[in-house]
């Protein structure tokens, strides 16, 4: 699998759950105990396919792998500076191989109820314009957040902004949160940063 902002909110995801924002049990059997409390309430069903404004959204996997491939690999400086803010992902030389691998983490993931990642289609399902991501929050005082992405043309044609905004509304109307972070919109960068180097620093010393 590539290394990719993928990769960060998956190590965000396991920073973030129930244990990490708690004080460290006593012993490995209070540890085993204690209930974990999962991303999401058992009882709801996330969403497979949403009709938006001029797109959809389906979750990503192998059956998207091309159109998800095709889509960063054109916008690579754009996304380097506008997403991940790595040279790291995406990058020149991404293999089919490394692409289909991170498809199939993805499914696996939804599928497990850990992180929900989309594409971002045209209605037509040919291309994709961007991907949406919902993960647990490294951040205490915030249920998830969301990420997402769009290619450089689709960004130059004002669908960032327009699916930002389409995002927040469906997430307030469709997902379970109270409070959900928007790094890099609703949280400047700096300010995200340095909150998620604060937690960090705090369960390693073992500090609630």
């Amino acid at each position: 699998m590539p290394t990719s902002f993928r990769t960060f909110l998956l190590a965000a995801a396991a920073l973030a759950s129930p244990l990490a924002a708690q004080t460290p049990p006593a012993s490995p059997a209070a540890a085993t105990a204690r209930p974990a409390t999962p991303f999401i309430p058992a009882g709801f069903t996330p969403p497979t396919r949403i009709e938006g404004p001029g797109f959809v959204l389906v979750p990503l996997g192998p059956e998207v792998v091309k159109l998800d491939y095709d889509a960063y690999m054109a916008s690579i400086d754009h996304l380097q500076k506008t997403f991940s803010r790595s040279t790291n992902w995406p990058r020149q030389g991404i293999t089919d191989a490394e692409a289909m691998k991170d498809m199939e983490g993805e499914q696996a993931r939804f599928r497990a109820r850990k992180s929900f990642a989309y594409a971002v289609l045209t209605p037509d399902g040919r291309r994709e314009r961007g991907s949406v991501y919902v993960s647990p929050s490294p951040v205490p005082g915030h249920d998830a957040i969301v990420r997402l992405w769009v290619t450089k043309a689709d960004y130059d044609a004002g669908f960032d902004a327009a699916l930002y905004q389409w995002v927040r509304g469906w997430v307030a109307k469709d997902w379970p949160f109270r409070t959900v972070a928007y790094p890099g919109r609703s949280i400047d960068w700096a300010t995200w940063d340095a909150a998620v180097a604060a937690r960090k620093a705090a369960a390693g010393k073992g500090t609630p």
